[in-house]
């Protein structure tokens, strides 16, 4: 599938590394009397330097790529669509008169090409769900042309990773590349894109990080993207983000765009991320992640001028969940979280993204500014509650709500819905195809207030309210902020 295009009104400035550029454009470098020699650097293997000479602007990246070319994959993804044999199906006119049911379909096959990375030598993948989302068959080939069969192992809508395990590899050792500690980038390292644009084949590019943190990039739980000017297109989606050591430093996955290819500006998700959701594939277990139990907001220069501050950064706390693990941690409105575990947060998404690649149950250590003192609290990473038996439901049998699944609403859903941890209802959590709930209208993320002026408290009461019957409903929902009321028959 092709990678997801950001469309912006304004139009897109392609910024060319300088770092990319010096090894093979040399005609765009200054001369060696133009530059200064830098200052001898203590010796240290992370010591980072710039080129001081023509020689050393002649290095080759052919290394990095021969020892990391193997370990990334192409994708191919088969979904089966039903698609309409009448030319009339999409006409509003006759679909307003006949409906979309009238009209006859037939399978059609349609697929979408992607990369991905071998995380484990027995056959793991990490890549993009949204390169494989509703595929019915899923082939990867590798670097030397060989194709295998592979299953879905887990799809992880939060983060758009996907977790895909060959099905039956044989005697085959896959080549595994090595996951590098994102959080040791710094803007201005150079990194290598490889990848699959467009169906050309494996290509490498070569840039720079042009930035880090960046949040608004795509829908996301989790938006802490890096961003590089290293070409990334189309059927880059998975592929991998390099560093000169050859180790893996994001999942490319994004480009701002108007046109669809690249104009230099492409996002990554941090390999402390995949690490955290392809671990989770290995291991069979499905994603558990820490709940903080608290809603922010980022800190405006007034707000750090009331507060103090030499410079707006951190994360403000507006409101602890009641008996959430922040408010039995001490946290409370006002408190500004400015590290985690000794790394700087910049805002609430920083913050979210930090705790996010933690494991539930280890200790952390959090400082927060509160009166003007900072101060570090010890903080137990924990998981959100999972909501015990009674407070989920299905409705079945002879019901306008057959087919409907809710789940009653507790602050860590709320929380995660964007909600008032005091919100009360329950939400539609799925519908089943064809159901008489689908044919109702109702939809996922529907929060049901009242039925019949009863007020929907419980998962229960809704269960025991929308079994009995009756010959109208007259039905209280949320959806999208707006509140619907209506009245349908029974």
């Amino acid at each position: 599938m092709s990678i997801r295009t950001l469309i912006l009104a304004a139009a897109a400035v392609a910024v060319l590394a300088i770092g990319g550029t010096l090894a093979f454009a040399p005609f765009n470098a200054p001369s060696i009397a133009q530059v200064a020699p830098p200052p001898p650097a203590a010796a240290s293997d992370t010591t980072r330097v710039v080129p001081t000479s023509a020689q050393q602007t002649k290095l080759s990246f052919a290394p990095v790529v021969k020892a990391v070319a193997p370990s990334v994959v192409n994708v191919y993804a088969t979904r089966i669509e039903q698609q309409s044999t009448s030319p009339f199906a999409n006409d509003p006119f006759f679909s307003r008169f006949f409906g979309q049911g009238q009209f006859q379909t037939r399978p059609r096959e349609s697929r979408s090409l992607g990369s991905g990375v071998i995380t484990e030598a027995s056959g793991v993948i990490l890549t993009n769900r949204h390169v494989i989302e509703g595929a019915t068959d899923v082939r990867i080939a590798l670097s030397d042309g060989r194709e295998f069969p592979v299953d879905i192992v887990l799809e992880d809508e939060q983060t758009d990773l996907a977790v895909l395990r060959v099905r039956d590899p044989g005697k085959v050792t896959f080549p595994a590349i090595t996951f590098a500690d994102s959080d040791a980038l710094e803007v201005g390292d150079l990194v290598l894109a490889i990848g699959n644009p467009f169906g050309v084949g494996q290509t490498v590019t070569s840039g720079i990080v042009s930035a880090l943190a960046r949040t608004g990039v795509e829908r996301s739980d989790y938006e802490f993207f890096i961003q590089t000017d290293a070409a990334i297109n189309p059927g880059n989606s998975g592929g991998a983000l390099v560093d000169l050591d050859g180790h893996l430093v994001g999942i490319n996955t994004a480009i701002y765009s108007q046109s669809g290819g690249s104009v230099g500006i492409g996002f990554a998700i941090p390999a402390n991320m995949a690490r955290f959701v392809a671990d989770a594939g290995v291991t069979g277990k499905a994603i558990v992640r820490p709940w903080f139990g608290a809603k922010m907001q980022a800190v405006t220069s007034d707000i750090a001028a009331s507060l103090g501050m030499d410079a707006p950064h951190g994360a403000l706390i507006t409101e602890t969940a009641p008996n959430g693990p922040a408010a039995r941690a001490g946290f409370a409105a006002g408190d500004v979280i400015l590290s985690v575990d000794g790394i700087t947060v910049d805002d609430p998404s920083s913050f979210n993204f930090r705790l996010a690649t933690k494991p539930v149950g280890q200790a952390t250590q959090l400082v927060r500014l509160r009166g003007g003192v900072s101060e570090t609290v010890n903080f137990t990473v924990e998981a959100a509650p999972i909501p015990a038996d009674d407070a989920v439901a299905t409705i079945s049998g002879n019901s306008a709500f057959a087919g409907t699944s809710v789940r009653q609403i507790d602050p860590a859903l709320a929380e995660s819905k964007g909600l008032p941890y005091d919100s009360k209802g329950v939400i539609v959590t799925a519908v089943a195809q064809g159901s008489p709930a689908e044919q109702m209208g109702l939809r996922v993320d529907d929060i049901i207030v009242s039925l019949n002026n009863t007020a929907m408290d419980t998962a229960k009461v809704f269960s025991d309210t929308a079994s009995t019957r009756t010959r109208t409903w007259q039905i209280i929902l949320q959806r999208g902020g707006q509140v619907i009321r209506s009245i349908v028959g029974g």
